[in-house]
């Protein structure tokens, strides 16, 4: 899961990027819209925390920019401002979610958990694929009560071809996911090749991963039925 903080707050940014950190989410942060202009311009993020008040420009420029470039982030804007008229801007913008300032970062993390649930039609956060459990918010695979290892990338490879069940993502899609490159294209890299090898072979020293499929032409999918 990458995250762009875009908060121009120094105290509050880093009470917010030390909180992603024992998330285990990887991160990136902006202070002004010129920056986190140019963060976007560069790499793919899954959530976008935004605040409004820059010192540079209107945080809601960079939510109508995102919507356009990045229509599939989740946006939740991060806020002093209790206008309600700037709520409602940004929902119709497209923003998923707004928090006012000051807020729980336990609230912020549920608030992002609950936008994928609805993102992806999940009804939770554990998930049961084969004999395989998965828990997203642990970050944790495990076997009849045995728990298996994944690197990291491993983990968000895996995680993000669960949360698409039954949906084919091309190789360029889990690298852009994964590594928040949005240059790579879909031959540039083996490198999702071998993380989809050591997945399964981590896997299947426990059970069964036929449901992990490989998908000619395509990429790789996490099919349920079997």
């Amino acid at each position: 899961m990458k995250v762009l903080l875009i908060e121009d707050e120094h105290a509050l940014s880093d009470e917010i990027v030390n909180f992603l950190a024992k998330l285990q989410y990887d991160y990136e942060t902006a202070y002004t819209v010129k920056s986190a202009t140019a963060l976007l311009a560069e790499r793919y993020f899954d959530v976008i925390l935004l605040d409004l008040g820059l010192p540079d420009g209107d945080g809601l420029e960079i939510l109508k920019s995102v919507k356009m470039d990045q229509s599939d982030s989740i946006v939740i804007i991060l806020s002093a401002k209790g206008d309600i008229n700037h709520r409602i801007n940004g929902l119709e913008l497209g923003a998923d979610d707004y928090l006012s300032k000051p807020f729980s970062l336990a609230e912020l993390h549920a608030r992002i958990q609950a936008i994928i649930r609805r993102k992806f039609g999940t009804n939770g956060n554990v998930f049961q694929i084969g004999e395989f459990t998965v828990d997203m918010v642990a970050r944790m695979v495990s076997c009849k009560d045995n728990q298996i290892s994944l690197y990291r990338k491993e983990f968000d490879i895996l995680s993000y071809l669960i949360l698409n069940k039954n949906r084919p993502l091309t190789r360029g899609q889990l690298y852009e996911h994964v590594w928040g490159d949005l240059s790579i294209s879909n031959g540039d890299s083996n490198y999702i090749d071998v993380h989809i090898k050591n997945i399964r072979k981590k896997l299947a020293l426990h059970a069964t991963v036929e449901w992990l499929e490989s998908v000619r032409g395509i990429g790789y999918k996490v099919n349920i039925s079997k």
